[in-house]
């Protein structure tokens, strides 16, 4: 998915909200904002909306020397999220159908994503997902489903702190031992990198590996010859997360995308509405 014109007033947007996070100085913040807007104006719109993204967190790194800015937000949401999952998990236990809501509430933990809003409120992720159990999921959730059930390998991308503990819901009623999950490779945004998933004990229920990138998204290209092989080679891909659906559109193979649709630009592009819950099926 190419970046619309759309996406130019949020990447500057995230700009000035990611140089807030890790300066106090205004001349930061300034700075910032003025090499994105430079940036912007010869940039290639032909590139995914996680490129332009992982460029403008990389300058970010360079200028405030802060590795990982988004550190308080992910622990925080993290913390959050481990405090409902009991709960969660209850209600997936006694579910008619545990897969479906599994699939639900792994798709409102989308919510959380300080890439399309700088802030995301506790009460945001509850309405999330209660909105999970009220409304319907739009796609081929069944074809994901039998997917699954064929599969003897499944690649699964992970997303966003805190999203990464209701995934623990759907990785649990996925076949077990068949499953690897995929983090980041470096920080980025508030998303999950290997010390978030042995902080929420997803390790202990999956492998995990990182795919080698500091992309918000999988950008194959840019991710390690490890991972490319890994995404070649699995049954079955299924990827959480918009920055994950704006990257792998186009991918070369069969994705299933589970993600929360949050800007305009994407709700054009997949023909639902703002706040839809979506499992896409993309590539090949």
């Amino acid at each position: 998915m190419r970046t619309a014109l759309d996406c130019v007033p949020c990447l500057v947007r995230q700009s000035l909200d990611a140089s807030r996070m890790v300066s106090a100085d205004p001349g930061v913040h300034e700075q910032m904002v003025r090499e994105m807007l430079g940036w912007l104006a010869d940039a290639d719109l032909r590139d995914s909306p996680p490129r332009m993204g992982q460029r403008l967190h990389q300058r970010l790194r360079e200028v405030s020397g802060v590795a990982d800015a988004y550190r308080e937000a992910k622990d925080l949401h993290n913390a959050l999220a481990a405090s409902l999952l009991p709960d969660l998990r209850a209600r997936v236990e006694a579910a008619e159908d545990p897969f479906d809501l599994a699939v639900r509430l792994a798709i409102a933990g989308n919510v959380i994503d300080l890439g399309v809003r700088g802030r995301v409120s506790g009460d945001e992720v509850r309405g999330s997902i209660e909105q999970a159990l009220s409304e319907p999921v739009t796609g081929p959730i069944d074809e994901l489903r039998d997917a699954v059930r064929s599969a003897r390998d499944i690649l699964y991308l992970a997303d966003n702190c805190g999203e990464i503990v209701l995934d623990r819901l759907l990785i649990e009623q996925l076949p077990a031992g068949r499953v690897t999950v995929a983090v980041r490779g470096a920080p980025i945004l508030n998303d999950a990198t290997m010390a978030d998933a042995r902080a929420i004990g997803l390790t202990d229920i999956a492998a995990v590996i990182d795919n080698g990138s500091d992309a918000p998204g999988t950008i194959l290209d840019d991710c390690s010859p490890a991972f490319q092989r890994r995404f070649a080679e699995s049954d079955l891909v299924i990827a959480k997360g918009q920055g994950n659906f704006e990257s792998l559109s186009d991918a070369p193979r069969t994705v299933f995308i589970l993600f929360k649709v949050k800007c305009g630009v994407v709700a054009a592009h997949i023909g639902e509405p703002e706040g839809s819950h979506v499992v896409a099926r993309s590539g090949a």
